[in-house]
């Protein structure tokens, strides 16, 4: 059987190069979400070049580990795929902007773990560097998800960063997610005769005022104020022009805090449209932050910066349910994340670097 690198070239990953060239490097290796392959084949061959580091691979995902018998271990991760480039690879450097599909989102970040991974031969810490597949696509092929059924061994750690875009901030945790729908039932009738049916459309009138009322929570945990909102994010209904229809959908996202859990979240808005038909399509658990833990707050320190609280769903979630408390840092601005004029300040990939070696080192 021909092996990986006769069935496929390897780019090769210079990791002696700065980390902003080394962002750039790993752009110009289009990973498109199911497509990492040649990716994480470069940065597998890169990582086995390190003597100081034990590397696994499962499909496209690569784990490397430092094992010096420190007290404590730690992981940093972050997905190697991006989405569809949108005509903008290979990348170009622009004043003290990186431009490219994946720059912010988050190659930056991988960037920042491989030359960590490459340059701190003995941390402080034990030291577990995650690189994984389809964060970009639904959640049944994400390849930290398969990492956690498969090799929970290899994600063992007291505390955990994920690099994904924070601009260089702390974001402690993340909010549960889900999403259900709320149906209004009418009757049929022809649209001339409207007193003889029942508008369903109108009906979710009353849905949408249940919402517009709404006053969502603040909740602290560890000294991080999250927000969490209920909101409508389509609504469905109609048959034909001249016919009242009988039914109505409203798609209804509720971002909760990570006090609660997916059952409790899920309780509350049935609860809040008591009498309706509601129906769960989606649903993903939050991630408390876990600032009291000594390894995260001495990241903080480290980073030199107040933590702020995660507003969306990141893979911190699945540390959260491994047991490992996890915050998000990382380089790039998320609101540039998935556009077409997507970068990152090349300052930002210098800054998170030595901020994180000084952690790793201290």
């Amino acid at each position: 059987m021909a092996s990986r690198a006769e069935l496929r070239p390897v780019s090769r990953l210079d990791l002696s190069l700065d980390g902003v060239a080394l962002t750039a490097q790993l752009v110009d290796i289009p990973s498109v979400s199911g497509q990492e392959a040649p990716l994480a084949d470069a940065i597998e061959q890169a990582l086995r070049e390190l003597p100081h580091l034990t590397v696994h691979r499962d499909g496209n995902a690569v784990v490397a580990r430092t094992e010096l018998g420190r007290p404590e271990r730690v992981v940093l991760a972050g997905h190697i795929d991006t989405v569809p480039i949108a005509d903008n690879v290979p990348s170009r450097r622009q004043g003290d902007l990186l431009y490219g599909c994946g720059t912010s989102d988050m190659k930056s970040g991988v960037a920042v773990q491989l030359r960590l991974a490459a340059t701190v031969p003995t941390p402080n810490r034990d030291v577990t560097y995650v690189f994984y597949d389809c964060e970009e696509v639904e959640a049944a092929r994400n390849g930290l998800g398969r990492l956690a059924r498969l090799h929970p061994e290899w994600l063992e750690a007291d505390f955990a960063v994920l690099l994904e875009p924070t601009d260089a901030a702390v974001e402690g945790g993340c909010q549960g997610t889900l999403r259900v729908d709320v149906i209004t039932a009418g009757r049929r009738a022809h649209s001339a005769r409207s007193w003889l049916g029942r508008n369903a459309i109108h009906a979710a009138a009353r849905v949408l005022a249940i919402l517009d009322a709404y006053q969502p929570r603040r909740v602290v945990i560890d000294g991080l104020e999250y927000r969490e909102g209920l909101n409508a994010v389509r609504v469905a209904g109609g048959v034909a022009g001249n016919v009242i229809p009988d039914l109505c959908t409203v798609t209804v996202n509720y971002r909760f805090a990570p006090d609660r859990t997916e059952e409790e979240a899920f309780a509350h808005v049935k609860e809040l449209f008591s009498g309706y038909d509601v129906v769960l399509t989606d649903s993903a658990p939050g991630a408390p932050p876990g600032l009291d833990k000594p390894a995260a707050a001495a990241f903080v320190r480290a980073i030199g910066k107040p933590a702020q609280p995660k507003y969306g769903w990141t893979d911190v979630a699945r540390f959260a349910q491994l047991g490992v408390p996890a915050v998000n840092y990382g380089p790039g601005d998320p609101n540039l994340a998935h556009t077409r004029d997507e970068h990152v300040r090349v300052a930002a990939i210098a800054e998170c670097e030595e901020r994180m070696r000084a952690w790793l080192t201290a």
